[in-house]
């Protein structure tokens, strides 16, 4: 299913290390301060989620996280900047997820990093699925309601998301399939652009992070009409999978993770995988961010590489029968 990261991979064990020799292998790291890069404009819900994560591994490494937005391309320029431009020292971190490390792979002629051979995984971090929301200003209430409209004017009822092949993108593409219709994507450049037309009513509906619509649960602006996911979301237990709207098919869930350039020292890498699994197993940390609609995972490097390969191979079948690509 699109995107799923299942919870007996990504809910796992960390490195069975004494946190004093993971810190002691890692010799004076961290000496300075650290970059996390999120390839995302400000605002969305993975920006959202990283700045949670660098405050808190700040305090745990002693020295400060800086989040440093690198957004264009779909995620493919902050990606390639630590991938090829910063050095292997462990003092660059970026945001990765299933748009950069499986699907922009799949989709562009050249991304400008290999997501296997430019980038070592540190840890899985969390997931979300996608939300079906519309504009007030439609009359659509039901998924039924746009498919409807959609099947009586097929190619003139627009939906946004935050740019060609991203994750937003291609779950308006598995619904347009598993219902018959024929939609118009809007790409803009980033989530929020999209959701703030959503709401102005310039747009009439989007696929969006759950994260990003729980504020707007009672928001008389916009309408959540269906979570794609195989289970209602605990913060919003009132909005209805597609499944229960007839349309089992349509399942998006987006996972992130925390990489680095490969050839970082082994030492350090363990050394952030640890730092960052006590912080991701932490309540104080997760139950926050569980009530802004995030699922909070961790998992160990190599966990991590198997995912992004193992959805590598799925996105290509997915985005070649789509017939999709960019040159």
């Amino acid at each position: 299913m699109l995107f799923r990261c299942l919870t007996s991979l990504a809910v796992c064990a960390m490195l069975d290390v004494p946190q004093a020799a993971v810190a002691q292998a890692s010799g004076a790291y961290p000496s300075r301060p650290i970059t996390l890069v999120v390839p995302y404009p400000p605002g969305g819900a993975a920006d959202q989620f990283a700045r949670s994560l660098g405050h808190a591994l700040g305090e745990r490494l002693g020295q400060s996280v800086v989040v440093e937005n690198r957004p264009g391309a779909n995620g493919n320029i902050g990606s390639a900047y630590v991938a090829r431009r910063q050095a292997a020292d462990g003092y660059t971190l970026l945001l990765g997820s299933a748009s950069t490390l499986t699907i922009n792979p799949n989709l562009y002629a050249d991304i400008g990093y290999d997501p296997v051979k430019d980038l070592q995984p540190i840890t899985l971090t969390h997931q979300m699925p996608n939300v079906l929301v519309v504009s007030s200003k439609t009359p659509y209430k039901r998924v039924a309601d746009v498919v409807r409209a959609a099947k009586a004017n097929p190619g003139h009822i627009a939906f946004g998301s935050a740019g060609y092949g991203n994750t937003m993108h291609l779950a308006g593409v598995l619904f347009q399939r598993q219902a018959g219709i024929k939609l118009v994507h809007v790409p803009y450049k980033g989530g929020a652009p999209a959701l703030m037309d959503v709401l102005a009513g310039t747009i009439p509906m989007m696929f969006n992070n759950l994260p990003a619509l729980v504020p707007l649960k009672d928001s008389d602006k916009v309408r959540l009409l269906a979570v794609a996911d195989t289970k209602r979301s605990p913060v919003l237990p009132k909005v209805p999978t597609f499944a229960e709207e007839g349309l089992p098919g349509v399942v998006s869930v987006v996972w992130n993770g925390i990489l680095v350039r490969r050839g970082t020292p082994q030492a350090i890498v363990d050394r952030l995988n640890w730092e960052m699994g006590s912080i991701l197993k932490s309540p104080a940390f997760r139950q926050p961010l569980e009530a802004q609609g995030y699922e909070v995972l961790s998992s160990t490097p190599g966990e991590f590489e198997a995912l992004i390969k193992k959805d590598l191979a799925n996105m290509h079948k997915l985005t070649k029968e789509a017939g999709m690509k960019i040159n």
